[in-house]
């Protein structure tokens, strides 16, 4: 069985990353800059292809890599990950244990983690599936293919809308019938190098952009996604907006076309 991580990243100028992110299995590394580019790295009896275009958003680095997976697994990922020794290890003998599920989502390590830590093994559902994020997920590419699924290219960083396309991409598998199974495994740790690329503040954007996703994943229920979030989220002591102005800006983003 073999399995590829797919790393969507921006302006690599070199082959380091493959050392910085401790990568033991074969990768695609799609690198976002100014030019076209194309070279394959063989290391330590691996192989990294490596994708340099002159493009922008997150979501079409994974498309772009999941097109090209040929393995029989594969793990979506961001270039501020590093992984454990022996992940492959612990992703194929995840998908032995449970052998009916086409999506694994793993445990993140982090300093200072607000991250959902899954600590004992569940079906994940369409209650509980926005807890989690893409890089987290180990998947079937066939299956993904199979069922015709991607990522949104209108959420994601590089796009409109800074967040959400893994969501919607969860959202999506299961609307098509995969299975998801989170697990208590620990796949990488986050290096926290960088700010994030797409929450600066409780902005009139950050709210809009809120909107407009939970206008695409229920075009029909959005207004009532819009009122949980503004009930459970509300805090006052973090600078966030009134409930009404939230309420303002995300049924304003939810107008806007997706």
């Amino acid at each position: 069985m073999r399995l590829e991580v797919l790393v969507a990243t921006m302006n690599q100028e070199d082959t380091q990353l493959i050392e910085r992110m401790n990568l033991q299995s074969d990768a695609i590394i799609i690198n976002q800059t100014n030019h076209h580019d194309f070279q394959v790295v063989q290391k330590n009896r691996h192989t990294y292809k490596i994708y340099s275009f002159a493009e922008r958003g997150v979501g079409l680095s994974r498309n772009t890599a999941l097109m090209r997976t040929q393995a029989d697994f594969a793990l979506i990922a961001d270039d501020d990950m590093v992984y454990v020794d022996g992940y492959p290890e612990l992703v194929k003998q995840q998908f032995d244990d449970y052998p009916d599920a086409d999506l694994i989502i793993f445990n993140l390590e982090e300093v200072d983690s607000w991250r959902f830590i899954t600590k004992e093994a569940f079906t994940v559902n369409k209650f509980n599936y926005m807890r989690f994020g893409a890089a987290r997920i180990a998947l079937r590419p066939n299956r993904i293919k199979e069922k015709g699924i991607c990522f949104h290219l209108l959420f994601g960083g590089g796009t409109p809308h800074s967040n959400g396309e893994d969501t919607i991409f969860l959202k999506d598998c299961l609307d098509k019938g995969l299975k998801i199974v989170a697990v208590p495994v620990t796949l990488a740790q986050l290096t926290e190098v960088r700010e994030s690329t797409w929450f600066s503040g409780y902005t009139e954007k950050y709210y809009r952009d809120r909107g407009a996703l939970f206008k695409a994943l229920s075009p029909k229920l959005y207004p009532f996604l819009i009122l949980q979030f503004i009930i459970r989220k509300y805090k006052k002591d973090q600078g966030m907006p009134s409930r009404k102005q939230q309420l303002h800006y995300m049924l304003s983003g939810a107008k806007e076309d997706v």
